[in-house]
């Protein structure tokens, strides 16, 4: 090839290379751009998967530690005696200090629901609890005041099916319910033991339910009333407030029942009326039986 012509072969190869060149720079910062933003990503994903672990570990520690203050809570209540924040925090709550609120709420909702215990704080300075069942005690003894398992809770939620049913529940309307609690006829439950034992036996004789039979049934059913004593230790209104609480909602949700309870607090409030008139008239006659003073007769 003749010395000019090669020349312009050698030009024309440069010019090709300078304008390939910013290509390739481009595609290889492209190529670059892209495998750092890959890496970012699996980054970034990795990351979320790791953080997502942490807080599922998190999460099933502070419920590990509920359980332990629902035992801690139900051990204190048994051996009667009140319950310090730091007593909780060193007995079982521990390296969790930090979450020592929402872990005391969980478990006191969970003593509540469960085992029918009030926690009340009795001093808020040293940070003093103690367990309060709901029922008012009537005579010398509370349900299970006797150091065995609180069954408050459970006779609260049967109190409730009656009282939603019209004050008379059937045996099959109150054992849906018991199931959905994990409670079954003949099967020993952990806590309560044998619950049908426990519902148409004991709390029958404790008077708080009332076991018969229906009339003219074929084949035969039973069906539950509230006992005398549950009348006597509770209310309509209590016992609806504590529904709702399960429900998460509030008791006027539930107009017809509200209504109802409304009304029987009115009726005891009068009853209960009657009953100081009546301790103050019996006083009054006997101070007067005292000073020789003749007894008022009555009104005709």
């Amino acid at each position: 090839m003749p010395r000019g012509q090669k020349s312009k072969a050698r030009a024309r190869e440069k010019r090709h290379q300078a304008r390939q060149e910013p290509q390739n720079l481009v595609g290889a910062q492209a190529t670059r751009l892209n495998e750092g933003a890959n890496y970012q990503v699996e980054q970034r994903s990795g990351s979320s998967q790791a953080l997502s672990t942490m807080e599922s570990l998190h999460r099933r520690r502070l419920n590990e530690k509920v359980i332990l203050l629902v035992y801690y809570l139900l051990y204190k209540y048994q051996i009667k005696e009140p319950i310090t924040k730091g007593e909780m925090v060193r007995n079982v709550i521990q390296m969790y200090r930090n979450h020592f609120l929402e872990i005391l709420k969980r478990a006191s909702d969970h003593m509540e629901m469960v085992f029918g215990l009030d926690m009340k704080e009795l001093d808020p300075y040293r940070h003093v609890y103690i367990l309060v069942n709901k029922l008012e005690p009537c005579c010398d003894t509370v349900l299970n005041d006797d150091g065995g398992m609180p069954k408050t809770g459970l006779l609260m939620t049967i109190l409730g099916v009656i009282l939603m049913n019209h004050n008379c529940a059937t045996e099959e309307q109150v054992w849906e319910t018991l199931n959905v609690m994990g409670l079954y006829q003949g099967r020993r439950h952990f806590l309560f033991g044998e619950p049908k034992k426990l519902i148409t036996e004991d709390l029958v004789q404790e008077n708080y339910l009332v076991y018969r039979p229906v009339p003219h049934s074929h084949p035969p059913h039973h069906e539950f009333l509230w006992g005398p004593r549950a009348h006597v230790e509770t209310t309509k209104m209590k016992v609806l407030e504590f529904l709702a609480k399960v429900h998460d909602t509030d008791p006027t949700t539930f107009p017809f029942l509200y209504e109802e309870a409304l009304k029987d607090e009115e009726e005891r409030a009068q009853a209960r009326a009657a009953a100081r008139a009546r301790r103050a008239a019996m006083a009054r006659e006997r101070s007067r039986a005292k000073e020789g003073v003749p007894p008022t007769p009555n009104k005709v």
